[in-house]
């Protein structure tokens, strides 16, 4: 099996790494081209201790685990742009980061999983086993830990507004956070992913995404596993072959292609994979992330392009598990919207929310047609200059 990923941090990006007023780690990384001093402030506040870890419950009908984590009741809720607790600190406005940054990334105050981490002794291949049991009335600790990834001081806007430069900072910290996470007992799986818009239930308008990891493999990782079973160790290099011939294409690099899924799900739909097998970003290159961060980002622009408004999506980065899957799993990006029209949104209905069985709205091939032309209107308003070694 593959080992864990050795991370290359791009030395042009600068990491900082302090700590809260509570205990949580912050960690700063400062955009190649940044304007910003080393020197930052430090948390003076004076915080309530943080709440207990979570309790994970089973469904014995699935065998998936459920973390109840009630203390995320109390985050906080569309905030004004004075109280933006993911803004940089100031008189009136005791945010979590105590300075101005290019990109912050922050332990959750109020997280699904962790802050409690596994034993060393208790974790490991043994325990993924134990959980994969299944019985009536089963619990466990929700260990793990829950990262909020701040793209930008400014209070709006999301991944696709920001710079190619901040971008791939953005991506750097993506790799150096997939890399440490995925070095802690008890993490079975880092997720990192970004929520955007209120249709998608985003709480804060603040640019951001976060980053979970898991103390197991998700069901959704599972039933891919078992789809991996079924067909063979090829099925991503396949896939990808027979995407890049299709007519579903979209966009294309030297290290990277985006494409509509053949059997997408949602209005929109858009996957992205690597040409190489990349377990996990903190396997990429620094050419990789390089590319990456413009093509991405013109993936972005051109979903937004597809209506006058700004699009709803999830951003959804998967990885390989730590422990399971890792020469057969490749990183993949799978960006999903429920707009169907500009005024109109896709509800899970009875079919889809109870039986996950899916009924699409819109051929793959119409879809793709469409954010072609959508994504050609966004690059001639908004031009990226293709990568260099000059521009990088």
């Amino acid at each position: 099996m593959t080992e864990p990923s050795a991370f290359t941090a791009d030395p042009s990006i600068r990491r900082l790494e302090h700590t809260l007023a509570d205990g949580r780690a912050l960690i700063y990384f400062d955009d190649a081209d940044t304007t910003l001093s080393p020197e930052r402030a430090p948390d003076l506040r004076e915080l309530d201790p943080r709440p207990a870890t979570a309790t994970m419950r089973q469904d014995a009908l699935t065998g998936e685990w459920i973390s109840i984590a009630a203390a995320r009741q109390n985050r906080v809720f569309l905030p004004p742009a004075d109280l933006d607790p993911l803004a940089p600190q100031k008189p009136g406005n005791p945010s979590e980061i105590p300075s101005t940054y290019d990109v912050a990334v922050f332990e959750n105050k109020s997280p699904s999983f962790g802050p409690e981490l596994a034993a060393v002794t208790d974790a490991g291949p043994e325990a993924l086993a134990e959980l994969s049991a299944v019985g009536i009335g089963r619990t466990r600790t929700s260990i793990g830990r829950c990262e909020v990834v701040c793209f930008s001081p400014e209070h709006a806007g999301s991944f696709g507004t920001q710079s190619v430069s901040r971008a791939r900072t953005v991506i750097e910290a993506w790799a150096d956070r997939t890399a440490a996470l995925s070095a802690l007992p008890g993490i079975e799986q880092v997720f990192p992913f970004e929520n955007r818009g209120e249709a998608i239930g985003v709480t804060l308008q603040h640019p951001h995404g976060q980053i979970y990891s898991y103390p197991y493999v998700t069901p959704r990782t599972t039933r891919l596993l078992e789809s991996i079973e079924r067909y063979g160790p090829g099925l991503f290099a396949d896939l990808l072959a027979s995407e890049q011939s299709g007519e579903r294409m979209l966009l294309q690099g030297e290290h990277w292609t985006a494409f509509v899924p053949f059997a997408a799900r949602w209005p929109i739909e858009v996957h992205l994979l690597p040409h190489r097998h990349v377990p996990d970003f903190a396997a990429t290159t620094l050419e990789e992330r390089d590319e990456l961060s413009r093509l991405y980002l013109r993936l972005l622009r051109g979903i937004d392009a597809l209506y006058e408004t700004p699009t709803p999506y999830i951003a959804a980065w998967h990885q390989a598990p730590v422990n399971v899957g890792r020469d057969d799993i490749r990183l993949m990006l799978q960006v999903t919207s429920p707009r169907r029209a500009a005024d109109k949104l896709k509800f899970l209905a009875g079919s889809e929310a109870a039986m996950g069985a899916w009924i699409g709205d819109v051929t793959p091939e119409q879809q793709a047609l469409s954010i072609r032309e959508a994504i050609a209107r966004a690059d001639a308003a908004t031009p990226i200059e293709p990568h260099t070694e000059e521009n990088r």
